[in-house]
């Protein structure tokens, strides 16, 4: 008996463990992040896909809202070149309705290091019902790498106006493992 119930346990574990592992592909990872911040903008997971035409990183969220007094907004820096550390490309945009987004060059983390617009196709959507934004760009705009990692940056503002702490994924410019396309 006893040990039926230790192996039960084991077993459990074991399962709990299995469940919270990312799943990985040689085209796509997904990358869970803890609930960590007390605002709709929370960032709860990260699924990066480096497709044939596209790279797309969808970002889930706890509580999206659509107002613009939540100041909900991310950043997803991407690299594209394993030679060179550090991202060479950064797609921004707020989470809440009427706000914009852009795709920009950059040579690293800090927002002085941000350059000019990318020409090409890219597009971010919000979807308040799934808590999801997926951000899309065209592998071509990327000039077309082999494989892509990316780190994501978002915060918002409280009711108060006040901004919130800046969530990470994973630890602050830590990037997730190569995605190959």
């Amino acid at each position: 008996m006893r040990s039926t119930i230790l192996s039960a346990a084991a077993l459990s574990v074991a399962a709990l463990t299995l469940t919270q592992l990312a799943p990985a592909t040689a085209d796509g990872i997904g990358v869970s992040d803890p609930q960590d911040l007390a605002h709709g903008v929370d960032l709860r997971a990260v699924e990066v896909e480096h497709k044939a035409a596209n790279v797309v990183v969808t970002t889930t969220h706890a509580d999206l809202q659509q107002s613009f007094r939540s100041g909900s907004s991310g950043s997803v820096f991407i690299d594209t070149d394993p030679s060179d550390p550090g991202p060479e490309y950064v797609f921004r945009g707020g989470f809440f309705v009427g706000t914009d987004y852009m795709l920009l060059t950059t040579d690293g983390f800090p927002d002085s290091k941000t350059g000019e617009p990318v020409e090409g196709s890219y597009r971010m959507k919000v979807d308040y019902d799934a808590e999801t934004v997926r951000f899309r760009i065209s592998r071509e705009a990327l000039g077309s790498p082999d494989e892509v990692r990316v780190a994501v940056r978002v915060a918002g503002t409280k009711p108060s106006g006040a901004n919130t702490k800046t969530d990470w994924l994973g630890a602050p410019r830590s990037f997730t493992d190569w995605v190959a396309q």
